[in-house]
């Protein structure tokens, strides 16, 4: 009796949807080379923002940070392949770093932190779930990785402060991230996807199907 080894039709194209593409890695990069960008300027804006709310009160500085994770949230939502959201943040952080920042190698090292924070939560959905929640929820968990890596990495590591600062920092990252990366990010692939330039991504197909 012959028994075929081939994998079942389903198995096989939920192996396709999940292989990379030539086309997915050049836009993983351009979308990381564009949000350093938008980094680079955020370096300015932002951490005076962060600075003026944490002189306000001490750990919602932190209600600064979301901006910084757009990078997880926007490479899963569009190229929606393991490890998208982790390329897209590390592109984005080295970037930054090549233009000119004050914190150096730190930026990639959090960058590796926020981006698999995003990355968790597509792989929580088996990268088929790609709505407002879940792009909101990549956005927290990304800031719960920039929250953990700020608690020990450098010289004065928060775990250093009081208790207090740190429950406010996290509060005020959970609400950053959710808005500022997963709403903002969210609004950013549909307004690319509007534009045509999405059109060979599922985010692309969906959107016009929706109008």
């Amino acid at each position: 009796m012959h028994t075929s080894t081939s994998a079942p039709p389903q198995a096989a194209a939920s192996t396709r949807r999940l292989n990379w593409r030539v086309v997915d890695i050049v836009v993983g990069a351009v979308l990381g080379v564009a949000i350093g960008l938008v980094f680079w300027a955020w370096n300015t804006i932002g951490y005076a923002w962060f600075e003026a709310a944490d002189a306000l009160t001490p750990g919602f500085g932190g209600i600064a940070v979301g901006i910084w994770l757009l990078g997880g949230v926007v490479g899963g939502l569009v190229i929606r392949k393991p490890g998208a959201a982790l390329l897209v943040e590390v592109v984005a952080a080295i970037v930054s770093m090549l233009i000119g920042n004050v914190w150096g190698v730190s930026t990639v090292l959090e960058g590796i932190a926020q981006g698999l924070g995003a990355e968790l939560v597509f792989l929580l959905f088996f990268y088929r779930r790609f709505t407002l929640p879940v792009a909101m929820l990549s956005g927290v968990v990304a800031g719960l990785g920039s929250w953990v890596f700020e608690l020990f990495y450098g010289s004065s590591p928060n775990f250093l402060k009081t208790l207090e600062f740190n429950l406010i920092y996290l509060g005020a990252i959970v609400v950053s991230g959710a808005l500022l990366a997963g709403l903002v990010g969210w609004l950013l692939v549909r307004a690319l996807a509007a534009t045509g330039a999405l059109s060979r991504f599922a985010a692309g197909r969906e959107t016009r199907e929706e109008v």
